[in-house]
């Protein structure tokens, strides 16, 4: 295991960020954020034509053949800069369910899709943000030769723009996974007020709505993959927010002056922002583990997964959190970037459950 970056990769990374150096918090991505997508579509485009949307999908589906450790190196930048955007959604989640089933038709018809950023995919599988096993209170019957489904689902990452959904439900079987197009019959998009206006959150209601059934030894064992692979992606992103809450403050701290001095030379300022350093430090190395689990131990990924929300999502809404103090007076104006960070800090953290969640699901996997 590495935990230091290759020269391919920080190549990658140096590509991403200059990429999204004009697009960094401020009106860029103010105008984003608002806007009727809730993202910039000419960035998505961008980040299709350099291949970033579809490092995990094979090359023979249209992608780059690389791997987790890649598309973490992208999130964090994602992250640092806390660009809107349907990565998480379509570029991990949906991506990694074609890539976990048994369904080769659907993967090669949708795969070089997605990679490409031609179609935005999701995952409709929590309801009232619980993950169930089972497939939830949302149903799938067979009628006519025909699946349909009935139920709701939520909240649903870019449910409100994406162009497929992938849903995980209930069956006389047992659960399964079904592909339904965003703007079928039946379908019901609800876009939902979340604390993070950076990013789109949806209520997706179907009322027998035409269905495909994907193919899929064990839906169960394939939605734990996802949701693994998922929550590494997520805690990539917290660490390149975490990176850049802390290169501001620090920024700040050594430009504000009070008293005829920077307020970086007072102690409880500069012994905060080392916290701030050693907190990150720590939380790199703890992505870049669960990051290569996530290619080269698969059997270890649900332990490295926990740890990873288990330590990074507090981390960083501390880090946002003295992020907000530091910054003063200032930093209290709800029209300050340093809110934005507070509020992708919280809701990150409690995007696939809360801390208390995964703490007990590390407990479970490492038997204490």
């Amino acid at each position: 295991m590495r935990l230091v970056l290759d020269p391919e990769q920080e190549e990658l990374r140096a590509t991403v960020r200059k990429v999204l150096a004009d697009r960094a918090p401020g009106a860029a991505v103010r105008d984003a954020m608002d806007s009727a997508d809730g993202f910039d579509r000419a960035l998505w485009r961008t980040l299709g034509d350099l291949g970033v949307l579809g490092l995990v999908v094979p090359e023979a589906f249209g992608g780059a053949g690389a791997g987790n450790v890649e598309r973490a190196v992208v999130l964090e930048e994602l992250g640092a800069a806390l660009t809107p955007s349907p990565f998480l959604a379509s570029a991990v989640l949906a991506t990694d369910v074609l890539l976990a089933l048994d369904d080769v038709g659907a993967g090669g018809d949708r795969l070089p899709r997605l990679a490409a950023g031609d179609l935005i995919g999701t995952v409709a599988a929590a309801e009232d943000g619980i993950w169930d096993l089972a497939g939830g209170a949302t149903t799938a019957a067979e009628r006519d030769g025909r699946w349909e489904l009935t139920g709701t689902k939520g909240p649903v990452l870019a449910g409100d723009s994406a162009d497929l959904v992938l849903v995980y439900a209930r069956t006389s079987g047992g659960p399964g996974w079904f592909a339904v197009e965003g703007g079928a019959s039946g379908v019901t998009r609800t876009t939902l007020t979340g604390l993070d206006p950076t990013r789109r959150l949806a209520r997706i209601t179907f009322a027998g709505t035409s269905a495909h059934r994907l193919v899929c030894a064990d839906p169960g064992a394939a939605l734990e993959t996802v949701t693994g692979r998922a929550a590494v992606a997520l805690a990539a992103e917290q660490v390149g927010g975490m990176r850049r809450a802390m290169e501001l403050t620090v920024d700040y701290a050594k430009a504000r002056v009070q008293f005829g001095r920077p307020i970086g030379s007072y102690q409880a300022v500069k012994h905060g922002c080392a916290d701030m350093y050693s907190a990150w430090e720590l939380a790199q190395s703890v992505l870049r583990y669960a990051a290569w689990t996530a290619d080269h131990d698969v059997a270890e990924l649900p332990t490295a997964a926990a740890l990873a929300q288990t330590y990074i999502g507090p981390a960083y809404f501390r880090t946002a959190t003295d992020m907000v103090q530091f910054h003063g007076g200032v930093g209290y104006t709800w029209e300050h970037d340093a809110h934005l960070y507070y509020k992708r800090a919280k809701s990150s953290e409690l995007l696939f459950g809360p801390p208390s969640a995964h703490r007990a699901r590390l407990a479970d996997q490492l038997q204490i």
